[in-house]
């Protein structure tokens, strides 16, 4: 399991052939590379796996390769995966989204190999010739690409860059500085930052090549750009900003085809009337009300650098509190309603997307 996903196997991939299988979406919820944390939020999941249907078939619509091949019925309805009618094969029934008679919380996948990357200690560090070497020509890229149409309040480019590397040195402060309010940028930027190592650690164009294997670097951003222009589109059409996100991909057969899921509140950020919708919204919480952790957190991130172990986990000595049951309850709503805006499709019986915002508002 993920910290946020279940995942199960029907057909394992092969050195040869991709595999089937399918995402189960869960209420979990993960912020700072945490993990699992100690409550859940409740249409989370089904919001998640619903919203990447949506994304996934409407890149499958303009010619865009994903693993994705459909949701799974809550209620059993469809074609299952073996060819038989009603869903009672080996594989559960599975349908394109529209079909759906509930919001659907399992995703039909393609499946590829996922090599393990071994660390070798501080001073070499990840082994990714040995990753490719056991991934061959089907693997999971171990990147993710992330692509950014602003720079909203809490973003990392932030601490990694300055207005002036973008051209927007009018906007900067008297040191230079980002403003205290989100920052359109002229046009989208597209970094690389690693996938399975224990921290996130962003990459030179020249690291991410290397890191690649067998997957052309240009053609990864080839792909975020073509991805983040559809998702930017629906998000339009939607009333919806889209902020920033990322993709992850697999290499299959020579081809590159985008894979994890796309286009949620938990993979990008998106705005509507000028507030935030997504997962922002919760780290932003435990920064404000569990300051101590968050701080924790951090030092055991620094703390593991130069040492032989990599998780960084195992050094921190704070655990997460739980959110107010208000808390959940107000994210939980912002999740489903969001949905139900960015689908056009009322999945869930829960107040406007304004109402749900102004509840995330009090909290």
């Amino acid at each position: 399991m993920t910290s946020v996903k279940e995942f199960c196997v029907d057909e394992p991939a092969t050195a040869d052939a991709t595999g089937r299988g399918r995402f189960v979406f869960t209420d979990a919820y993960s912020v700072f590379d945490w993990g699992q944390m100690p409550d859940a939020i409740p249409h989370k999941g089904a919001s998640l796996c619903t919203m990447g249907a949506f994304n996934f078939e409407r890149l499958e619509d303009e010619g865009i390769a994903t693993h994705y091949r459909g949701v799974v019925d809550p209620n059993g309805a469809g074609r299952s995966e073996d060819g038989s009618d009603d869903g009672d094969g080996d594989e559960p029934a599975v349908v394109p989204l529209d079909e759906a008679t509930a919001p659907p919380t399992e995703m039909a996948i393609d499946l590829t190999q996922v090599p393990d990357l071994p660390y070798e200690g501080p001073n070499a560090g990840y082994d990714y010739d040995a990753f490719h070497e056991a991934g061959g020509d089907n693997y999971l890229v171990p990147l993710e690409v992330v692509f950014r149409n602003r720079v909203p309040v809490g973003s990392s480019l932030r601490r990694r860059a300055a207005p002036s590397d973008f051209g927007l040195d009018a906007i900067a402060g008297p040191d230079g500085e980002w403003p205290d309010e989100p920052v359109d940028l002229p046009e989208p930027v597209v970094e690389f930052s690693t996938k399975y190592e224990e921290q996130d650690r962003y990459l030179t164009r020249a690291e991410a090549d290397r890191i690649a294997g067998a997957a052309d670097v240009e053609a990864l951003e080839s792909l975020a750009r073509d991805v983040n222009r559809v998702v930017t589109e629906l998000a339009e059409a939607a009333g919806f900003v889209h902020e920033d996100g990322k993709i992850e991909c697999l290499y299959a057969d020579g081809e590159l085809r985008v894979a994890d899921v796309v286009g949620t509140f938990d993979e990008n950020r998106f705005s509507y009337g000028g507030r935030g919708v997504s997962k922002e919204v919760v780290r932003q919480w435990y920064k404000a009300n569990d300051p101590g952790w968050v701080e924790a957190v951090t030092e055991a991130k620094a703390a593991v650098d130069g040492r032989e172990i990599d998780d960084w986990r195992e050094l921190c000595e704070e655990s997460p509190d739980p959110l107010p049951d208000a808390v959940v309850e107000a994210v939980s709503v912002m999740y489903a309603a969001g949905t139900n805006v960015y689908t056009g499709r009322e999945w869930f019986d829960v107040p406007n997307i304004e109402t749900a915002l102004s509840a995330v508002d009090d909290r």
